[in-house]
């Protein structure tokens, strides 16, 4: 296993993750102009972005603080973005954001509370996250594919929606456990 190295702020992978932020307004201003057809492909391709940078990261062994700090960062507000934008256009339920806004603002908020009260917490990605994640990309890439090319069927999609709902709350709640069971 290769050392942790801190490449920097400019290295390929961060350049990279820092595209995948700029795609965020991008994807966002083409879905408000109802071109969901091109903010299906620039969601796609920020998608590829995030194995990419990680894989190279590894890799060139070029991993950094500033890459860790900023790649969460942006898969969330991709995600976050998207998802809210979806909703507002009606292409999926407004619960359903609520529910994938809250989840994230109950794990950032849960982390800044443990850390001021000046217990860190001990952050271990858990394998429902890690589906959650999956699944809530391949249901925005669905919605927007969908939407913008009139593609698929009503019955899929919100089957998709039932599951990505159900993940989303295990996952919130299995964090929540988590933090309070490492507390205990």
């Amino acid at each position: 296993m290769r050392p942790e190295v801190d490449g920097g702020p400019f290295t390929l992978p961060n350049v990279i993750t820092f595209a995948r932020l700029c795609a965020v307004p991008a994807a966002i201003w083409l879905m408000l102009h109802n071109r969901l057809d091109l903010a299906f492909w620039v969601f796609v391709a920020a998608g590829a972005s995030d194995g990419l940078d990680g894989w190279l990261a590894r890799v060139c062994n070029s991993r950094s603080a500033l890459g860790a700090m900023m790649d969460p960062v942006a898969d969330k507000a991709l995600l976050v973005s998207v998802y809210v934008t979806l909703a507002v256009l009606g292409v999926l339920p407004d619960w359903l954001a609520m529910l994938v806004v809250f989840r994230d603002l109950l794990i950032v908020g849960g982390v800044i509370v443990l850390y001021m009260l000046g217990q860190p917490p001990l952050i271990k990605p858990l394998w429902i996250s890690k589906l959650n994640t999956l699944l809530q990309i391949g249901l925005a890439a669905f919605a927007l594919l969908m939407a913008g090319y009139g593609l698929g069927t009503r019955a899929v999609l919100d089957a998709a929606i039932l599951l990505v709902a159900a993940t989303t709350f295990a996952s919130g709640a299995a964090y929540v456990v988590q933090a309070a069971r490492s507390r205990a």
